[in-house]
C-alpha cells in the first residue's frame, strides 16, 4: 500500500539443584564483563530484554530467562516482577541504576532486565498447528525485510492484540527478535509464535499447500475493502523502503492495498499491518 496448539514449544525441563544456580550465576557475571562488541558477537547466543512490561510478559509466557537483573529501589511492579521470578527459580541480581545503564546502553529500562536465550523461534507447522489447536482458520503475518526493529515489534504487538496465530520473517534482511523488538511489542513478542525462515517464496509454498491465501500489500492492488479476507489467509507486508521484492509480489494470490486520500501517499510498515489486521478481524467477526 504503498503499502500501496502442535502444541506450543515445550520449554525444557528446568535442571534443578545448586549446579543450574551457579551456571546462570557464571554466565550472569560473563555477561557483564562483557563490552559492546563482544555482545555484538553472542547476540544469537543471548540477549538482553529491560522494560517493565517485556520482562513481566516474558516471565508470565516462560520464557528462558538465565537471570534478572533489578533496582528494588525503583519500587512500584518491580517487587511483581521479582515475585514472578522466584517463582520460577530465575537468580535475581540487584544492581544499581548505573549498571543497568550500562547493561541497556542507555535505553530506558524502568529498572529491569534479563538474559535470556537463544530467542525462541518456531517452524511453520507451528504456527498452522496452533491455528488448528484452536479451531480456526489460520491468520498470519509474513514480514518481507522489516529491518527496523521498532516496525517489527509494533507490527508482533498488533497482530497479538488481533489472534494473529504467528509471524514469519526471513533469516537475512530482517530485524530479529532482538530487545528492542520486545520492548517496542510492549511483552506481545513473548507469546506471538515467529518463525524464522530462510527461504521466503518456500515458505509461501508451505503455507499455501496447507489451504493458506496470500494477500500482498502493494499500492496496485485491489482496495483491501473490496476483498473476502476470511478462511485461511497470511498478509505479506514489504519493507519500509522499497514493498514487497518482486519474487514474493508474483508468489501471492492477491495484491491488496490502502485507499489514500491525502498529500502522502504511503503509511509506515506497522500501521499498514495494523490496518490489514482489524480489517480481517472485522470481517471474521460477522
Amino acid at each position: 500500500m504503498a503499502y500501496s496448539k502442535d502444541n506450543e514449544r515445550k520449554r525444557p525441563p528446568r535442571r534443578g539443584g545448586r549446579s543450574e544456580r551457579y551456571e546462570r550465576a557464571e554466565r550472569a557475571d560473563r555477561y557483564e564483563r562483557t563490552d559492546r562488541s563482544d555482545r555484538a558477537d553472542e547476540s544469537a547466543e543471548q540477549q538482553l530484554i529491560f522494560g517493565r512490561n517485556a520482562v513481566t510478559e516474558a516471565l508470565k509466557a516462560g520464557r528462558l530467562i538465565d537471570v534478572l537483573f533489578v533496582n528494588k529501589n525503583a519500587g512500584g511492579s518491580i517487587n511483581r516482577i521479582c515475585a514472578l521470578a522466584n517463582e520460577k527459580g530465575i537468580m535475581i541480581k540487584q544492581v544499581d541504576d548505573r549498571k543497568l545503564d550500562s547493561l541497556c546502553e542507555g535505553a530506558a529500562h524502568q529498572g529491569c532486565a534479563a538474559m535470556m536465550g537463544c530467542a525462541e523461534y518456531c517452524s511453520i507447522e507451528d504456527i498452522l498447528q496452533s491455528a488448528r489447536d484452536k479451531g480456526e482458520d489460520p491468520f498470519i503475518m509474513i514480514c518481507d525485510e522489516i529491518e527496523d526493529p521498532h516496525n517489527l515489534g509494533a507490527i508482533i504487538r498488533t497482530a497479538e492484540a488481533a489472534g494473529v496465530h504467528g509471524v514469519i520473517i526471513p533469516k537475512r534482511r530482517s530485524a530479529s527478535l532482538n530487545h528492542t523488538v520486545f520492548k517496542t511489542s510492549a511483552g506481545a513478542a513473548s507469546w506471538v509464535k515467529t518463525a524464522r525462515v530462510a527461504n521466503l517464496a518456500a515458505a509461501v509454498k508451505e503455507l499455501k499447500d496447507a489451504g493458506v491465501w496470500i494477500y500482498g500489500t502493494d499500492a496496485a492492488g485491489e482496495s483491501i475493502y473490496k476483498c473476502d479476507l476470511k478462511g485461511g489467509i497470511a498478509f505479506v507486508i514489504g519493507s519500509e523502503g522499497f514493498g514487497m521484492g518482486r519474487l514474493m509480489r508474483e508468489n501471492c494470490d492477491f495484491l491488496v492495498s490502502l485507499p489514500m486520500y491525502g498529500e502522502v501517499n504511503s503509511l509506515n510498515a506497522s500501521v499498514a499491518a495494523g490496518i490489514c489486521m482489524y480489517e480481517a478481524v472485522r470481517q471474521r467477526l460477522k
